[in-house]
């Protein structure tokens, strides 16, 4: 399979609604974080404002934010909480361009169009046939590898297994990952794995509960802590393989985003759930691809601050997200909360990742 990327057709601006349509309306912000009544909200599609009888779209763009002209010649889209005084907010509730906001859904095609009414197996689930979603990413992948921004997004059950930290730590070093987002619990555990050869006081390989075991990722975490950071404690020698240790060799971004529940927690965690969120906005704003695995929470985080395009040496294209689980409650979830441009794969991480290996290594 050769894999091109798709080409984005934009709309066509002389059709009449779009030509007559009214510039968009703006009010300024008087309060910092607090945006003007009636305030326009992204979706993960592209939205275009017309400004002084022009069409823009947001280079970049972020569902539930609001949208800021600058200069009249640019759109940024602004979190609340980042909004200041004098921002130029757009105001209108309507996307069909009479208050000169159109969202448009169009752009890319659809490889998989239904035309029939009716049609068994549509939905995904434990059932699906996942054979052509596994061949289109193997061939995503590669072209992202050195033409994008791979993003991965990771539960602790991606180093549970010894075959699947293998596999993800290859990928790695095969430059098939440009970011890591995680919490404190992944890192936690495959540094654990790479210092004393338990995941959680567990063999690695065996998953055979060893003595004193439970007691293991708190020895991990507060030597880490000693070392000042997880860099110096890997330069220390401490550290035999691993994901983390991969990354940083490599020196790819580690997002931690923290929990109220974290031990510890190692020392980059962000503590600050806002802090975390920055930092994960700046990966997801570079993000052509995103794969996120077992992390029900994480994964909707990511996916709800992922637009459904990017724009890449100026032209534009899609941002394809996959969502990877054993329960498909988790993999509904992301859809459940507004990030429709996902594809589903019900399966168990770890015959994920080792196929992934498989077929790009």
């Amino acid at each position: 399979m050769t894999f091109k990327l798709p080409e984005f057709t934009p709309p066509d601006f002389n059709q009449s609604f779009l030509k007559n349509a009214p510039n968009c309306t703006t009010i300024e912000v008087i309060k910092d974080g607090v945006a003007p009544k009636n305030f326009h909200a992204m979706s993960i599609y592209p939205e275009y404002f017309k400004v002084d009888g022009k069409w823009l779209l947001p280079a970049q763009s972020r569902m539930d934010c609001v949208p800021v002209v600058k200069n009249n010649t640019i759109i940024e889209i602004i979190e609340f909480r980042n909004l200041h005084v004098g921002d130029k907010v757009v105001v209108g509730r309507t996307e069909d361009a009479s208050e000169g906001i159109y969202m448009y859904t169009k752009g890319f095609k659809s490889e998989n169009k239904i035309n029939d009414t009716f049609a068994f197996r549509t939905g995904r689930s434990r059932e699906t046939a996942f054979s052509k979603d596994y061949d289109q990413l193997y061939e995503r992948l590669k072209h992202d590898r050195d033409n994008g921004h791979i993003v991965w997004v990771l539960g602790p059950a991606v180093i549970f297994d010894h075959d699947t930290r293998n596999a993800l730590s290859s990928l790695v070093e095969n430059g098939y990952v440009h970011a890591l987002m995680a919490g404190n619990a992944m890192a936690t555990h495959d540094l654990e794995g790479g210092y004393l050869g338990t995941a959680l006081g567990q063999d690695i390989y065996t998953q055979a509960s060893q003595p004193n075991g439970h007691y293991n990722h708190l020895e991990l975490i507060n030597e880490v802590r000693r070392s000042g950071s997880i860099e110096n404690f890997i330069s220390e020698g401490k550290v035999k393989d691993g994901v983390i240790k991969k990354c940083v060799e490599k020196n790819i971004p580690i997002v931690l985003a923290g929990s109220i529940r974290d031990d510890g927690p190692l020392p980059p965690v962000y503590g600050n759930a806002y802090e975390a969120q920055d930092a994960m906005r700046a990966q997801t704003r570079k993000a052509t691809t995103v794969i996120c695995l077992a992390t029900t929470l994480h994964t909707i985080a990511t996916g709800n601050m992922t637009p459904s395009y990017t724009i890449v040496d100026n032209k534009i294209r899609p941002v394809y997200i996959y969502n990877v689980d054993i329960a498909e409650f988790a993999v509904n979830k992301l859809g459940d909360r507004g990030s429709l441009e996902v594809t589903t794969i019900v399966t168990n991480v770890q015959d994920f990742m080792v196929h992934l290996k498989n077929n790009l290594i």
